[in-house]
């Protein structure tokens, strides 16, 4: 792909996002092989304006923490995977954000993994969801039950009693009475 028409895809993507001047005007700065790469994810994510907002900030942020280029970072197995994946787009788009924030941000990513190893761990039913707060910015633990019947109900509520102990280690976790 030559310059120009880097320039005029990336161009014609931020038109159809709407994506603000400042972020297309850091975008068109970056090196040739850097716009390319964040082009290609974008389009194959199908990311959305914040989406396409929040990769390039974190993109910039590990380019400089790690003094490399924005086109190396997203060449990693772990991005590629979900850039080149099958899926639904919005999914692999959120753990592609979700992907980059972890490595941004190399200690949450950890208490994330943690965290999720330990509902893992609960081996709850598929009717019981537990959710994370987004990037842990609270204390806060939801516990979402699916149910079609009275029956599927009280088998849940039993089970979620079974596993009390470990979601009551979950809170504590969340809370930073717990060693993450």
């Amino acid at each position: 792909m030559t310059t120009l028409e880097a320039e005029q895809a990336i161009r014609a993507l931020a038109g159809a996002r709407q994506l603000q001047d400042p972020y297309l005007k850091r975008w068109l700065a970056r090196e040739q092989a850097e716009r390319v790469a964040m082009l290609d994810a974008a389009r194959k994510l199908r990311l959305r304006t914040g989406q396409l907002a929040v990769a390039l900030d974190l993109l910039e942020e590990i380019a400089v923490r790690e003094g490399a280029g924005i086109d190396s970072i997203l060449s990693r197995e772990n991005l590629q995977r979900l850039i080149e994946s099958k899926g639904p787009a919005p999914a692999r788009a959120s753990a592609f954000i979700a992907e980059l924030r972890a490595i941004r941000f190399p200690r949450l990513g950890a208490t994330l993994r943690r965290l999720s190893a330990e509902i893992s761990a609960l081996a709850l039913p598929s009717g019981v969801n537990v959710v994370l707060p987004k990037d842990l910015n609270s204390d806060e633990l939801v516990i979402r039950i699916s149910v079609r019947s009275p029956d599927e109900f009280d088998r849940l509520m039993t089970m979620l009693a079974e596993k009390r102990d470990g979601l009551a280690r979950l809170v504590r976790m969340l809370g930073g009475d717990d060693e993450l």
